[in-house]
């Protein structure tokens, strides 16, 4: 079964009760997507620490952090507090190797796991090197910056790629994916080979979300 992870993207309004309300509907995991104006046009920074916080004093379910943003390190410091499950960065926001490894690096050493990240015109094979250092893999199957886009197809051979590479190698690392997943594209992207399926306004915009999650699992 196909772990959810829930971004908080799409919610505009009490967002306490329906951090409160994905609690009780069993989702794995609160994606939050963190945009600073720079790397994508949104900026999502403020609204983003402010549900981070709430999920700390409302939830235990473990928070999934994917930072769309230039300054990297920064950010890191300021999510440090909140313990989250794992911190997710876009390899395109790094200016060489050395910047990915130092990233990865720092992370690790604050005890949160690490996933890295691509957007959908980054071949993945830049990647590759980097693969037996990290703890997840993050195919963007739309272009980051906002919700409600729909799935590129032509991204769905990247997780196959992935999901090729991590068995022949035998490597461990989740293979997630992020954009446009909802009833109607998770058959193909569990199919793929993704062990986590970001969605968001599939399930926040949805009347109830209990049914949703149970159907989207049940795929």
């Amino acid at each position: 079964m196909v772990e959810i992870s829930t971004s908080l993207l799409s919610i505009k309004d009490d967002s306490v009760k329906k951090i409160y309300d994905l609690e009780m509907a069993h989702t794995d995991y609160y994606h939050i997507d963190v945009m600073d104006g720079k790397f994508v046009q949104a900026d999502t920074t403020g609204r983003m620490l402010e549900y981070t916080n709430q999920i700390k004093q409302v939830s235990n379910i473990p928070i999934d952090v994917h930072f769309m943003v230039q300054d990297i390190n920064k950010h890191i410091e300021e999510y440090l507090p909140f313990s989250p499950n794992r911190i997710t960065f876009h390899y395109e926001a790094c200016k060489n190797k050395e910047e990915v490894e130092g990233i990865i690096k720092k992370i690790k050493e604050n005890g949160i796991k690490v996933g890295i990240s691509v957007k959908p015109e980054t071949p993945i094979e830049e990647i590759y090197e980097f693969l037996p250092f990290v703890h997840m893999v993050l195919i963007m199957t739309v272009e980051p910056g906002k919700g409600g886009q729909a799935l590129l197809t032509e991204t769905l051979q990247k997780i196959k790629q992935i999901h090729t590479c991590r068995e022949k190698h035998k490597l461990d690392f989740d293979i997630e994916a992020d954009g446009g997943i909802n009833l109607e594209t998770m058959q193909e992207v569990k199919e793929a080979g993704v062990d986590i399926a970001v969605v968001g306004s599939a399930i926040i915009d949805s009347e109830n979300y209990v049914k949703m999650m149970k159907l989207l699992k049940e795929i």
